[in-house]
């Protein structure tokens, strides 16, 4: 055999080997991983994983199948839950207080103190100052939102505001609530800001029947059109009107 039939003879051997020592391992490692997850399904937490998937399966698919019996109790249930997700997600935050609190005090501060009214200023003007007092808090209850204020500061040194015998009691905690916030509103205070630029003290001096306002009729509407129209004419004299 030349020299050339020995390297030929030299390199499939070593393709050989090579081969079987690359296959081989590949196939223990296959089975060492095939082993390793057969292990872990046969453990505990394998086992316990299984009976908890199929648990939901069972579950997902009993609730399919009451959705598709009675679709209207499904739909109910699916309304309430959107609501009360849209409720969650929709509650004010302090943050948004403080910017409604600070809006309708600007909007008052505009307005001269003869056509303010008295019962949004009033109100705007306690919750101010308990703001810059430091006894204005915020509660989040999930669904809506409260405003409390309490009788002293957290950094007050008075001995009434540490004294747990002179704190106040559960009981008395609805009168400290000055505003509810659901669905992205402080009721409250829009309710006290309704007519803010209308002063009601102002209409006292006037009649009964001037202080309340009536419903403009179609008859009222034209009696006074009639009488825009009389203002412009000429006066007459009783004599020109003979």
């Amino acid at each position: 055999m030349n020299w050339a039939g020995k390297i030929f003879v030299v390199d499939m051997a070593l393709r050989l080997v090579t081969r079987r020592i690359f296959v081989g391992g590949d196939t223990s490692i296959t089975l060492r991983s095939k082993s390793y997850w057969g292990k872990i399904q046969d453990s505990k937490a394998g086992t316990w994983s299984r009976s908890l998937l199929s648990d939901y399966k069972e579950a997902c698919s009993e609730m399919v199948v009451g959705m598709w019996e009675h679709p209207v109790k499904a739909s109910v249930s699916f309304t309430v839950l959107g609501g009360v997700f849209a409720c969650f997600s929709s509650k004010p935050d302090y943050s948004s207080f403080e910017a409604a609190l600070l809006k309708h005090a600007n909007q008052l501060g505009l307005l001269s103190s003869w056509i303010r009214n008295a019962t949004s200023d009033s109100h705007v003007q306690s919750l101010l100052q308990l703001r810059n007092e430091g006894r204005l808090f915020h509660v989040n209850l999930g669904l809506l939102s409260l405003i409390y204020f309490t009788d002293h500061s957290p950094d007050s040194t008075l001995y009434e505001a540490h004294c747990s015998s002179l704190a106040k009691q559960w009981r008395e905690f609805p009168r400290h609530i000055m505003d509810i916030g659901f669905v992205g509103r402080w009721w409250n205070l829009d309710s006290k800001m309704t007519n803010y630029d209308i002063n009601e003290d102002e209409f006292l001096h006037l009649p009964e029947h001037l202080q309340v306002s009536v419903a403009a009729t179609v008859r009222i509407v034209e009696s006074n059109e009639q009488l825009h129209k009389e203002s412009w004419l000429p006066l007459r004299s009783k004599a020109e009107e003979k």
